[in-house]
């Protein structure tokens, strides 16, 4: 059993964890200081492309061309840069215990690992079928996509089942961008999600109806307003059926099922306080045990400008997040400090040749403006959200550069709509003027 010490460790291996190296390596850190635990293969990458181009059938997106820091324009930190820049990178290791107090954290190997300051950044695992104890959910080619292994599987099932047929459960990120990336494969594709529409948690009833129609328009099935509640299989094992609650049976060689995520935290269970399903942290990220700091996906922080505690799960806040709780530990370190994080929720999703992004909250009134008719060949519609007379969040479909950072402003600024009505008049010029 090898003990190792260092002065940072980062346990993690997604986008926050290769965020926070970035940002080590650019405030400075000598040699054998930092180290990253993760308990994949690979170094971190930014994780939008398992559901976006990896599943490409042509010109897919492969490891080293999404590792982090690409996905923001930053500099691509292959496994031998960690090195270059003195980060022990650890990988295919993972922590089965954490001592907090100890400062100590232990491999399943049995190896320990001792750190002055920790960043948890352990993000999030999906929910499975089989958690809620779905018959026959076990059963091959009944996948789910979260880590570069899991998008391998998918690769493989689709050139096994070239063409065949497939089932998505769930209508939102994953649902929709999957059942997308299937569908330019060439799969008969079907969606089956509870919720009177998709993507329930941002779209209103009129954006989602775009959406929907697109989709079906593309070929897509949808079937709403009930469950997957068992699934049979062949002989060998493989999927070949999906019940639904509602009595419907649909053939299916390959299922992806979407139906969410829960955050990596149980390691620090009764350790750290905890807030909204989350490691509960401050505006640096710093939780309510000294030196350990949470980021990204497992950190419910004080949103600023809503004036309350969130947890946020976006490839944007798990960058910006990771940038802020290293500028906060060298600044420390330095005497000095940094500036409260101040964050503007955003959130963004490409499929087909659709491209949308939102900014700000989804809360109040909405309103529609633009074209939003899915069968013109370049859509291009928003919305905004007013709560007690002001904007306070914009989205758009088809949005140039200028006309999404127009968006982002008008979410941050919050001002004043003189009616809904005129707000849908004046469409993305409004957020324009800001």
């Amino acid at each position: 059993m090898a003990e190792k010490s260092f002065k940072y460790i980062i346990l993690g291996g997604g986008v926050s964890a290769g965020y926070a190296a970035k940002e080590f390596a650019s405030q400075g850190v000598k040699p054998g200081e930092l180290a990253v635990i993760s308990k994949e293969a690979v170094a971190p990458y930014e994780r939008p492309a398992l559901s976006k181009g990896y599943l490409f059938p042509e010109g897919a997106a492969r490891l080293p061309g999404f590792h982090c820091c690409v996905g923001s324009g930053g500099e691509k930190l292959l496994p031998e840069s960690y090195k270059q820049k003195g980060i022990e990178l650890i990988l295919s290791t993972e922590i089965v215990k954490a001592d907090l107090a100890a400062k100590s954290l232990v491999s399943a190997a049995g190896d320990v690992f001792k750190y002055e300051s920790l960043i948890i950044a352990t993000g999030s695992t999906v929910l499975r079928l089989s958690d809620f104890g779905v018959k026959g959910a076990d059963s091959k080619n009944i996948l789910y996509l979260r880590e570069i292994d899991d998008a391998d599987k998918v690769v493989e099932a689709i050139k096994a089942k070239k063409g065949g047929k497939a089932v998505v459960v769930g209508g939102g990120y994953i649902g929709l961008e999957l059942s997308a990336a299937l569908r330019v494969n060439n799969f008969d594709v079907t969606m089956v999600f509870p919720e009177p529409w998709c993507m329930p948690r941002l779209f209103t009833a009129d954006i989602a109806a775009f959406y929907e129609t697109y989709y079906t328009n593309k070929g897509v099935k949808i079937i709403k307003g009930t469950v997957a509640s068992g699934f049979t299989a062949h002989p060998n094992g493989e999927v070949n059926e999906v019940q639904l609650k509602d009595g419907r049976s649909l053939e299916a060689d390959i299922v992806i099922v979407g139906v969410g995520a829960k955050p990596l935290t149980s390691l620090f269970k009764g350790q750290v306080e905890e807030d909204k399903g989350g490691i509960k942290t401050d505006a640096f990220f710093k939780t309510s045990v000294p030196d350990v700091y949470a980021v990204g996906d497992v950190a419910t922080f004080p949103l600023k400008m809503y004036g309350d505690m969130r947890r946020v799960e976006h490839v944007d806040h798990s960058r910006k997040s990771a940038e802020q709780a290293v500028k906060a530990i060298k600044a420390a370190e330095g005497g000095g400090a940094v500036e409260e994080y101040d964050y503007l929720p955003f959130f963004y999703s490409r499929s087909f040749d659709l491209s949308w992004q939102f900014y700000g909250d989804n809360v109040g009134d909405s309103v529609l403006f633009g074209d939003s008719n899915p069968s013109n060949p370049k859509p291009r519609f928003g919305a905004y959200w007013v709560q007690d007379g002001k904007v306070v969040g914009a989205f758009m479909e088809g949005g140039s550069g200028d006309e999404n950072k127009a968006l982002a402003k008008v979410a941050k600024a919050r001002p004043v709509a003189e009616s809904l009505d005129d707000l849908t008049k004046q469409g993305i010029s409004f957020a324009a003027k800001i």
